[in-house]
């Protein structure tokens, strides 16, 4: 009887497999006969769980990960991902610190620092201060140094602070920081060994125009405009004022100061805050034709000029008198100070050595 049966299960065999393949059906498996064959491919998968004798899938589905494997691959992904990250910034600002906010660039005697974020309109952030710093006192005591000048990239030559740095999200420390740092670069231009002079093209505001008030020269474009508008915003300018009462006449700095209305460069002219106002395409070659001049005088001798300008000023007249009265015979020592007037006696264009050293 067992052999009879067996054959009429296999004469049972439904359709043809091409036939079920057309119509979309799965082939069924014959309980313990072979399983049909044909290309892998065409089977499409099966449920799991069709119990003994089911069709295997053609594709087996991925097994679910235990919880530890989930964390594990989940953390890998998030690792892939912030290197990715990482090396697409380092990538994007090169092997090198990020880009400084000032370019120092030097030729013949003359140093050019270029204040170049223009995207924050060139504000004197704390990193930009520092940069500034950094910039003004590279090598300033090299002989290969004469002059400095001070311009900006961009239609705005500096617009004062960054005041995001100045809202309530810094603490007070951090604020102390900026104030103090700039408190110490402006006064670091009056203590340069070599003259500083502010190339301005464009608008020059709060402690932007403190900084070219600070400059020892400042030549401007005639578009160029000085305001300190801190009184609008509610932070009164009163470290930009240190240098604008020193520049400005009292009544025109506290107009100034009071009311945050800007000064056109001509009126900058008139009342003293800019030496020379030009068209802007002559700015370069007024500024340059300044720092020239500069350089083909003794960088001792200009060094104990500034220093002594600076100083006197601080004190009352008989004090001043009597303290350059000094200088000046200070001055006749320098090996400097003899050349010169030895080249003026004999007719010559005097030979500099631009250093400290007294006369033997």
């Amino acid at each position: 009887m067992a052999p009879q049966a067996r054959a009429k299960v296999r004469i049972a065999i439904p359709r043809p497999l091409a036939a079920l393949q057309a119509a979309g059906a799965a082939p069924a498996r014959v309980p313990g006969g072979a399983p049909p064959r044909g290309p892998a491919r065409s089977v499409p998968p099966q449920p799991a769980g069709l119990g003994v004798g089911s069709e295997p899938p053609a594709v087996l589905p991925r097994p679910v990960p235990s919880r530890p494997a989930a964390m594990a691959a989940a953390g890998r992904w998030r690792l892939r991902r912030a290197l990715t990250a990482a090396f697409s910034s380092a990538a994007a600002a090169g092997p090198e610190r990020p880009e400084k906010l000032t370019v120092r660039l030097q030729a013949e005697g003359v140093r050019n620092i270029i204040l170049n974020n223009p995207s924050r309109r060139n504000a004197l952030s704390l990193s930009m201060l520092q940069s500034l710093r950094e910039d003004l006192l590279h090598d300033v005591k090299s002989k290969d140094l004469r002059v400095i000048i001070i311009s900006a990239e961009g239609p705005v030559f500096c617009s004062g602070h960054d005041l995001k740095e100045l809202s309530s999200e810094d603490d007070v420390k951090h604020h102390s920081q900026v104030f103090e740092m700039c408190a110490e670069v402006m006064t670091l231009i009056q203590k340069l060994p070599v003259p500083v002079i502010a190339k301005v093209n464009g608008l020059a505001t709060a402690a932007g125009c403190q900084l070219v008030a600070s400059c020892d020269i400042a030549v401007a474009s005639e578009k160029s405009q000085f305001a300190t508008p801190g009184v609008n915003i509610g932070l009164f300018c009163s470290t930009p004022a240190v240098a604008l009462g020193r520049s400005l006449p009292r009544k025109v700095a506290l107009e100034m100061l009071f009311t945050g209305e800007p000064l056109s460069a001509q009126e900058a002219l008139m009342h003293g805050l800019v030496s020379k106002v030009v068209p802007e395409d002559k700015l370069e070659e007024e500024t340059m034709k300044i720092s020239r001049k500069i350089c083909e005088s003794s960088k001792s001798v200009l060094a104990l000029g500034k220093a002594t300008f600076y100083r006197q000023m601080a004190q009352d007249l008989d004090t001043a008198y009597k303290m350059t009265t000094q200088v000046m015979v200070d001055n006749l020592t320098l090996r400097d100070g003899q050349e010169g007037i030895e080249a003026f006696i004999q007719k010559r264009k005097p030979v500099w050595s631009h250093c400290q050293d007294e006369k033997k």
